[in-house]
């Protein structure tokens, strides 16, 4: 009897196809946390991929903090119009007027973290009991803590050293009422099986992942770009530089580097030449050792 063998990214498809199907099994309203970023469009593709020929069963959830970058909400309403699915928007602005949130001041100021809020008003108010992000546990120190089925308690809030174990690839997605679970169908990946997969099936991403032209400034160790949202400081100088961007975020704290990758094939070559993590650009996860990890615990992403 001959035996039958899938390349690794199929592995890891056919594991991600898996767990999305579990998440519609198992929960009566989930949704599919979309940032307009690499891996909220793969983990669509991958849902689309998993309920085909119907639609993707369950809407996509934005939160939007308003200082994005204008090239991702376009290429978020093209997808939703492509795709045919139902879009939900969390505004951050919105919970700012409403006294929800107060805005944070300063040079480093920042509305990553006020998407806690936002997102928890709009799972308590949409009776959304599963969330599907697309973190992967190469990312970042907290995020590998990670379990696919992440339980949340009735405040929104993770505690890494209460989650259910995952034996056999048996999920457990019981929760009492007011709590729900966040799930991560790409777990497993890398960021460069990530390219290689996007490479593979020509899923089409935001220009903001080639290199391209672009006015930046140098802060904190990254190309941040010049925005209506940035306030300069005395010594800093605008220059224009030939950047990509290895992970979206708010335009205020997503940092670039210097690149010359303008197609799928230099971006892989250069990922896997990489020896920095792609989130050791992002301006939030540098405040502390364990920013993410005090995110995450208080209902972030």
């Amino acid at each position: 009897m001959s035996k039958y063998y899938l390349n690794y990214l199929d592995e890891l498809e056919s594991e991600a196809i898996f767990i999305l199907r579990e998440v519609y099994a198992q929960f009566q309203n989930p949704v599919i946390l979309f940032s307009g970023g690499k891996d909220s469009i793969l983990v669509a593709h991958l849902a689309k991929k998993a309920f085909y020929p119907s639609k993707i069963p369950f809407p996509l959830l934005h939160v939007d903090t308003g200082h994005n970058f204008p090239e991702t909400i376009q290429f978020r309403d093209d997808l939703i119009e492509e795709f045919g699915v139902q879009l939900i928007v969390g505004s951050v602005q919105d919970s700012i007027d409403n006294g929800r949130v107060a805005e944070e001041r300063g040079k480093n100021a920042t509305r990553n973290a006020l998407q806690i809020t936002t997102l928890l008003d709009a799972i308590e108010s949409n009776k959304i009991d599963c969330a599907i992000g697309g973190g992967r546990r190469d990312e970042e120190k907290a995020r590998a803590k990670e379990r696919f089925f992440s339980h949340r308690d009735e405040f929104g809030q993770w505690n890494p050293k209460n989650q259910r174990p995952e034996l056999w690839n048996l999920l457990n997605g019981k929760y009492f009422e007011g709590e729900h679970f966040r799930a991560f169908p790409i777990s497993n990946w890398t960021e460069m099986d990530v390219w290689n997969y996007i490479k593979r099936e020509e899923i089409i991403i935001p220009s903001l992942y080639f290199a391209h032209q672009r006015e930046v400034v140098w802060r904190s160790n990254s190309w941040i770009p010049v925005s209506e949202y940035l306030k300069l400081e005395p010594n800093e100088e605008i220059q224009t530089k030939k950047i990509r961007f290895r992970t979206l975020g708010d335009i205020t704290i997503t940092g670039g580097i210097e690149s010359e990758a303008d197609t799928l094939e230099k971006i892989a070559e250069e990922v896997a030449a990489m020896r920095m993590t792609e989130r050791g650009n992002r301006t939030d996860d540098k405040r502390s050792e364990t920013a993410m990890e005090d995110r995450k615990k208080q209902g972030y992403f």
